[in-house]
């Protein structure tokens, strides 16, 4: 299986299952058009008809031979490696979990998948004892994982503080007697932020994911109080600029979204750059088509011109040695990911799980409020192994629309979450969700062939 498309001036060349990435010149490029799913000894007599007003014969036998070269290779045409995994892909130990620390948030955004803080449920706190007994649970479930990861959430977690705090401290107290490193994240709006927290999350935090959606009046339109007016974005940004100004070395993202009413987003994202962020993540709105800020299907054109835009603008600046990291277009080449990682991408409900203030267990945090989809609770125990067992299965293989589709290595058949929420059914991808994960993938190949020249 390949992919090819033409991306500011480039001849781009995916093959899927090997990964290879190839830049062709005009004629093996278009010699593609005139082959399957292999490149036979012999160039189809079709091929070299149609071709043969534009190219020489010369031209188009060296060619044809470069695309012989790379089958030959496993660069071009190459067999599905991965498949044959599918099969014994079954449920892992737990490694990541999301605490929904809090649910409740001191801002009203009008995009907000959570309810605007509660999930539906109703505004609370998590208890001490009930985020205590999650890390048991983390503990008890990761079997010999060395590596686990909590991430705080909400809502919004600074609501919580004392809380996060002291479930920091209690995961570090059992580190060395069960032989675990835990990896703290918090994902905040920011609101609450003081030298305290600054400093406690410089120090405890691995990553850090401050909200913010670029100007000024972009923010400030959705991202508002609960008096409905007044926006968070002067109040924010200072301290964002003060907790990123201490992080050293250490990670973070500025997440900004992006809805119908900017779609001109690359303008948010240099507004980031401009207020010194360097590390920005800038997601699309897909939501309920009756709500005026969600990017319909008509959106979409608009919306790739811009990531195009984008992309371009990031060239001139990596060129100049002075250019910021955009999220979704940063992959490798080289290595990527694992092979069970591009198979299942997240691996929510198998080895990610969420927990709520009241200790229930989620396959991930997008799927809270929903209670078909409670797995169990930390605070009596039980666990819903059935339910791992059926996310343990959803791979690119599982899903139908996934087996012939040349991203599929790359997005891992896309979110759980959104595929239920918008397709009623976790084997079956999002279309719209597909063509901007695809489109963001076209980008960012293309960007790297641009450094390479």
């Amino acid at each position: 299986m390949i992919h090819k498309y033409t991306l500011n001036g480039f001849h781009i060349v995916l093959d899927t299952n090997s990964g290879a990435v190839h830049l062709f010149d005009p004629a093996p490029y278009d010699l593609l058009d005139y082959l399957d799913d292999h490149v036979p000894a012999k160039m189809p007599a079709a091929a070299k008809n149609a071709l043969s007003e534009k190219y020489d014969d010369s031209t188009l036998n060296e060619a044809y031979r470069e695309l012989l070269e790379l089958q030959e290779k496993g660069q071009l045409f190459s067999s599905d490696d991965y498949g044959k995994f599918a099969g014994m892909m079954k449920d892992a130990p737990i490694k990541s979990m999301c605490l929904n620390i809090a649910h409740d948030c001191n801002l009203r955004c009008a995009y907000c998948f959570a309810a605007q803080g509660d999930f539906g449920k109703g505004r609370m706190l998590m208890p001490f004892k009930v985020a205590k007994a999650a890390i048991d649970f983390l503990i008890q479930q990761s079997a010999n994982r060395h590596n686990l990861e909590v991430d705080f959430f909400g809502g919004e977690p600074l609501m919580n503080f004392d809380v996060v705090k002291q479930t920091v401290q209690y995961a570090r107290s059992l580190e060395k007697k069960y032989n675990k490193n835990f990896r703290f994240t918090i994902t905040t709006n920011g609101m609450l932020l003081n030298d305290d927290k600054i400093n406690f999350i410089n120090r405890e935090m691995s990553n850090c994911i401050l909200s913010l959606d670029g100007r000024k009046e972009v923010n400030d339109r959705l991202r508002v109080c609960p008096d409905g007016k007044t926006g968070s974005y002067d109040r924010i940004v200072p301290k964002f600029q003060k907790l990123v100004a201490g992080r050293g070395d250490k990670e973070y993202y500025v997440r900004g979204t992006f809805t119908k009413h900017n779609l001109d987003f690359t303008n948010d994202i240099l507004e980031m750059e401009r207020l010194g962020f360097d590390q920005i993540s800038v997601e699309p709105v897909v939501s309920d088509p009756q709500l005026d800020y969600s990017i319909q299907e008509e959106d979409l054109p608009v919306v790739f011109k811009e990531y195009e835009h984008l992309a371009n603008i990031m060239i001139e600046k990596k060129k100049a040695g002075k250019c910021f990291n955009f999220f979704h277009f940063m992959i490798d080449l080289n290595q990527g990911p694992c092979a069970i990682k591009r198979l299942r991408g997240c691996s929510c409900g198998n080895e990610y799980v969420a927990i709520t203030p009241t200790g229930e267990i989620f396959p991930c945090h997008q799927f809270v409020g929903d209670d078909q989809w409670i797995m169990g609770n930390v605070l009596d125990g039980t666990y819903d192994h059935d339910m791992k067992n059926r996310f343990a299965a959803a791979n690119v293989y599982t899903k139908e629309d996934c087996k012939n589709c040349w991203a599929k290595f790359y997005c891992s058949g896309g979110c759980n979450a959104n595929n239920y929420k918008y397709e009623r059914n976790i084997l079956k991808p999002h279309k719209i969700t597909c063509k901007l994960e695809q489109k963001r993938l076209e980008c960012a190949i293309m960007i790297q062939a641009a450094m390479a020249e």
